[in-house]
């Protein structure tokens, strides 16, 4: 039996962790596309299941409001957060789609959306990818150990090796904070030129106004 002394959980951290500095390239990619597109008026929409929705919620905290020093607002939306939609579509259509219905109404071409999944297998998130890549958006995904059908349905992926769903959830907060460092970082180089608001930047796109 653990008892309160027991060191297993921080043993079982830093050898996650260990392999996951691998991966830090990938992270610091995403920061600066990330800080492209939405520079240009493109927007961050997120979504996740339980601990991996406070995850999401806790990126699009930092992005709409600001991770270290201040800087203009961008907009990323964590879809979970609106309970009544949730709910709503959820009593209508089914918790399937519970996320692709509103990436269907806020998405469009050149957005971004992040799926947070610890197990990289839930039937709402999955349909909820399906929805952005039709609709042309960049679909990137932050699971547990791979293989697992998330990272095929995205873009690109990173899948943190850990046996434990309490250590994937940890190191996806590192994740997190990791991308906000990065995307700060970026937008330093965008910042010289006119952001595209974006009304602009869907009528570049489509050649119509955005609702």
């Amino acid at each position: 039996m653990n008892t309160a002394t027991d060191t297993t959980h921080c043993d079982d951290l830093m050898t996650a962790l260990t392999v996951f500095r691998k991966d830090a390239t990938r992270v610091h990619r995403w920061g600066g596309t990330l800080a492209a597109h939405l520079a240009d008026g493109s927007r961050l929409l997120v979504a996740g299941n339980g601990g991996s929705a406070a995850q999401a919620q806790h990126l699009t905290a930092e992005l709409v409001g600001r991770y270290r020093a201040d800087r203009p607002p961008f907009s990323a939306l964590a879809l979970h957060a609106d309970t009544s939609a949730t709910t709503a579509i959820a009593n209508d259509y089914g918790v399937q789609e519970i996320f692709a219905r509103q990436v269907g109404a806020h998405g469009r071409a050149g957005d971004l959306l992040m799926l947070l999944s610890t197990s990289g297998a839930s039937a709402n998130l999955l349909v909820a990818a399906t929805e952005a890549r039709r609709l042309g958006m960049t679909v990137w995904a932050l699971t547990g150990p791979a293989p697992n059908p998330l990272q095929a349905a995205a873009d690109d992926a990173l899948c943190v090796r850990a046996d434990s769903t309490a250590t994937v959830q940890e190191l996806h907060l590192v994740a997190v904070h990791m991308l906000c460092e990065s995307f700060d970082s970026a937008i330093e180089r965008h910042t010289a030129r006119p952001r595209r608001s974006p009304a602009r930047q869907h009528w570049a796109v489509t050649g119509k106004e955005r609702p």
